[in-house]
Order: structure tokens, then sequence, then C-alpha cells
């Protein structure tokens, strides 16, 4: 049967130490203070795949008060960039530090529930914010389930969108490749609800609460996505899917799909469900 903590501190204490496979987030610290003046103490802090700082909050069940308290930590956090970037560069190093996106940092919310009026509340904001509801199940199961998903670039239009794809690639003489780069990035945001993209220069990240695709700008001849599809159960088909793991490249993900005619983005359809289910 499904139940809840019997302290908020379980919660925390889960989530931290497995924060990276719940949440596909690096952990960095716990109660962080902000200081004698803001007088607050973060409950988590970290940095997602994409480079995006994270505040996470966690209430045992339904409070009304965990959203406004996560944007009040939120704004402390944008007045404060350089003492976040030392504490990444101390925690995970000089490169971490130097590519932290202050353009999209995000706050998620873990609770028992959440009301209706929560629910409004974070399509009212400008920030990405993740209500996450979770569920323990007998002693050694936890659940979380994504209740709302809002990034902060949800004002830009689908057709704006597909123009910023075209746009990254200038150095691109075959325009097919960015028309086959917006097709991609149309089924991608078309996959379910609460589907956010998170740009880089080097790739647009496709996540729900972690991310489950990469999409690289568009190459001379061919177009390239990464999935978090495990190559081991992945029929491998030279030209059109390859195993990355431990091979350097831009995104997360180790299954590359290499995609040149929209037949190609037809016959990876099955393997980008695949990788959005499995997040």
């Amino acid at each position: 049967m499904p139940r809840l903590a019997d302290v908020e501190a379980d919660v925390q204490g889960l989530v931290e130490t497995y924060m990276q496979t719940l949440l596909g987030v690096r952990f960095l610290a716990s109660e962080y203070s902000t200081g004698p003046v803001h007088g607050g103490r973060i409950d988590s802090l970290g940095l997602d795949e994409n480079g995006s700082p994270v505040i996470v909050e966690y209430k045992r069940g339904v409070d009304a008060g965990v959203i406004n308290q996560g944007l009040f930590y939120l704004a402390w956090l944008m007045d404060h960039r350089a003492e976040f970037e030392h504490l990444v560069r101390d925690r995970l190093g000089v490169t971490a530090a130097s590519q932290v996106l202050w353009s999209g940092p995000r706050l998620v919310c873990i609770a028992g529930d959440f009301t209706r009026y929560d629910l409004h509340a974070v399509r009212e904001h400008r920030r990405s914010i993740d209500l996450v509801r979770y569920r323990f199940f007998g002693s050694d199961l936890l659940g979380l389930e994504t209740v709302a998903s809002v990034s902060s670039g949800m004002q830009t239009t689908r057709r704006a969108r597909r123009q910023a794809v075209t746009r990254a690639a200038p150095g691109v003489q075959a325009t097919s490749m960015a028309e086959l780069a917006n097709a991609v990035d149309e089924v991608l945001l078309g996959l379910g609800d609460g589907v956010n993209r998170v740009d880089r220069k080097q790739y647009w990240a496709y996540q729900r609460l972690r991310n489950f695709a990469c999409l690289c700008p568009p190459q001379r001849s061919k177009v390239l996505v990464y999935l978090k599809v495990d190559p081991k159960k992945a029929d491998l088909v030279p030209g059109f899917t390859r195993d990355v793991t431990g091979l350097g490249h831009h995104g997360t993900g180790d299954l590359e799909v290499q995609l040149r005619t929209e037949r190609d983005v037809e016959r990876a359809q099955e393997l980008f469900r695949a990788s959005y289910a499995a997040v």
C-alpha cells in the first residue's frame, strides 16, 4: 500500500543519496545556508545534466507554501551566482563551474501531494518548476510522479522553436538537414505533456524530469540524436544507431541515432518513445 514518509527527512535523505539516478541532478549540498541576512536554508542544491542550477524542496504532505518558499530561494540563488559557481568548482571541478547555465535555473518541489492552486501557480511563473509527488511502497520502494513541469521557455511558440533550430546551424549547406532537425524537434516535443526543451550551444536537450533526448545542430549530411536507451537492448544498425557508451559527445545518452532522411525519423520514433518512457 502507498504511504507517506514518517518525517520529511526520510524523503530528503533518500533523494539526496540517489539524486542523479532519480532526478538526473548531481548533488552539491544539503541544508545550504543562505546567510544571516536572508535567513534561509535550502533543502538540496544540485546541478542537472545540462548545467542548470537546481533547488530541491521537500514536504512530507501537502504544503501550500512549498512553491513560494522555493521561489524565494531561487531569487537568492540568482543574486549569488559567484557563490554557487564556487560550490560547483569545489564539488565537481573547474569545467563544471565554467559551464553553469544561468538562463535556466530550476526548482523541483517533492511533496506528498499538491493542490489545484499549486498547479495553477506554476503556470503563472516565468521559471522552470517541477512538481513531483512521492509515495513509499512498503519498506523498500519509492515512487516519483511528475504532476506538473513548466519551463522558463514555455512562452516560446512552437514556430519560434522551429526557427531557433534552423538558425542554430548557419554553416550547414544542405537546408534539408535543417528541415530534418525541425521535424525531429516537432516529434520530440510532441511525445507527451510536460516535455521541455533546454537550449545549449552544443545541443538541445528534451526533458521531462530528466533528459530523454539530445538533438545536436545538423551536420552537412546527417542529424545526430542521443537517447537514454540502453544500447545493449537496442537493435544496432550500422549507419543508423551506434553505441557511444564511454565515448565523448555533446548531450547525454548512450545511444546515438543518425538521421539522414524523413524515413529515418519515422524509423527512429519507436526509439524516441522508448527513451521518453524510460525517464
